[in-house]
């Protein structure tokens, strides 16, 4: 299972997802690295086929600047990623003689976010090529663990995110993954996090995940005080 989010805020983006790999028709399950960096102040990550995935990982290195710079960059990444999805679609074989239906497909999504323009943008691009645009709802995930992180999203909705500093959505993006990672057994391995500003993108490493996972900490304590005093106020 893989599960992909963004979240805006008021004065960056942050980009998170975890590190796992569950090939289901071979019983394996292995670490992999889901996020990329795109170009100087955007990254992008995606879930679905490793082969499509691989490919738009060499596509992408080579044309972030020219999507950053593009008028519209929904269609800008969409005119990428579609001709990667057509080639590995046309190539691939439903049915292989002796062998039981595994469920597999090259279906991918790609999800990038970032600055573009002095602007942030939240775009992701489906398995029909189709795009989708969420800076303006402030947060999005892909990946079979999508549903799970959106009603995370949801519930920590009452924050307001989008009004907060962009390390406040580190904290978020970070206490979300390390749920999900608790109640999916399929969503593991360590975690990957870029912070995103207008002036750059940075990779966390895992000792700035490590303090944030202690900011998550005394997150959580100050909510747990907070509710045993409710009805001592």
């Amino acid at each position: 299972m893989t599960v992909v989010l963004a979240l805006r805020c008021a004065d960056g983006v942050v980009l998170g997802s975890d590190s796992q790999i569950t090939d289901s028709a071979r019983g394996l399950s292995y670490p992999a690295q889901k996020l990329h960096p795109f170009g100087d102040r955007a990254a992008w990550g995606g879930s679905g086929s490793r082969a499509v995935l691989y490919d738009l990982e060499q596509m992408f290195d080579g044309c972030a600047a020219a999507v950053l710079g593009a008028e519209n960059i929904g269609h800008a990444v969409q005119e990428r990623v579609v001709p990667v999805l057509r080639r590995h679609y046309d190539q691939f074989v439903e049915q292989v003689p002796g062998e039981k239906q595994s469920g597999a497909t090259p279906a991918t999504y790609v999800l990038v976010a970032g600055f573009a323009g002095g602007q942030p943008f939240i775009v992701d691009i489906d398995p029909h090529g189709l795009i989708g645009r969420y800076e303006e709802v402030g947060f999005h995930a892909v990946g079979s663990g999508a549903p799970m992180a959106q009603q995370a999203g949801a519930l920590l909705a009452h924050f307001r995110m989008t009004e907060r500093d962009v390390d406040y959505g580190v904290v978020a993006v970070v206490r979300i993954l390390d749920t999900l990672g608790i109640t999916s057994p399929s969503i593991g391995g360590p975690k990957d996090v870029y912070r995103i500003t207008a002036e750059e993108a940075t990779a966390l490493s895992d000792k700035d995940i490590a303090r944030v996972r202690k900011q998550v900490e005394r997150w959580s304590d100050l909510e747990s005080k907070a509710l045993d005093e409710l009805f001592h106020g």
